[in-house]
């Protein structure tokens, strides 16, 4: 039986597909929950299937796994970006965003914790974005992006003393699904926003999964509370989607 078990919101494809299965590379138990059905699958990964908009699904998602595993890595992944301009933005974006990338964590993580406080170690992690800097036609996204930076902090100081670290990755442009959902694939607006990010290219999935294995690892207990932009330095240049 492994030691670790993590689940990851999102874990059906792009980003949150790699990470689980060079987690069970390492020999991690995987739980993923994702609205649609996976692209990939594993002896020791069990697939779930939950509408995280839905605060009803996700409480009795997360009831279901935590009465059946000692849950030792949260990885909040899965995410929606709902683009469009300041006047087509609606406040009920903000909240459907708001329960998608910040509630849907918080009851997940609320369901876990008694294991992991048991148990004197955790890692609980944030799929954020560049875009929690702010982006055009992102109103929704940036906000609820931000919200998991500032949430994440305070999840940091509260749960240290238990051994269990918070800690958020925001990537930059990466070539998943939801990137090209807004550039098209292999299109002229795509390579000139490869040649404006300051390292020249665009990210990979791995790019971001390398950052997630870090903070997963048990032995960087040292670290807790920070946001690791995994952008090619886009974070601190400008870039206009």
């Amino acid at each position: 039986m492994s030691e670790y078990t993590a689940v990851i919101t999102g874990g059906s494809k792009g980003i949150g597909a790699d990470l689980a299965q060079r987690l069970l590379e390492r020999g991690y138990r995987v739980v993923s929950i994702a609205r649609g059905k996976p692209e990939w699958d594993a002896e020791a990964v069990e697939h779930i299937e939950a509408d995280l908009l839905d605060p009803a699904s996700v409480s009795a998602v997360a009831a279901d796994i935590a009465a059946r595993y000692d849950v030792t890595h949260l990885v909040h992944n899965a995410g929606l970006i709902w683009p469009n301009l300041i006047e087509e933005a609606k406040p009920e974006d903000i909240t459907g965003l708001a329960q998608l990338h910040l509630g849907a964590a918080l009851t997940l993580l609320q369901a876990f914790l008694p294991a992991m406080k048991n148990r004197g170690f955790g890692r609980v992690m944030f799929n954020a974005s560049r875009a929690a800097l702010g982006a055009s036609t992102r109103t929704a996204y940036s906000a609820s992006k931000a919200g998991m930076i500032g949430m994440a902090r305070t999840w940091a100081l509260e749960l240290a003393p238990h051994g269990i670290t918070v800690n958020v990755v925001a990537p930059g442009p990466v070539q998943t699904d939801n990137f090209w959902g807004i550039i098209p694939k292999e299109s002229e607006r795509e390579a000139e926003l490869a040649k404006r990010i300051p390292v020249g290219r665009l990210g990979q999935v791995e790019d971001v999964t390398n950052a997630f294995l870090f903070f997963c690892d048990p032995a960087n207990s040292f670290v807790t509370g920070q946001t690791l932009f995994v952008c090619g330095g886009s974070s601190i240049g400008t870039l206009t989607l």
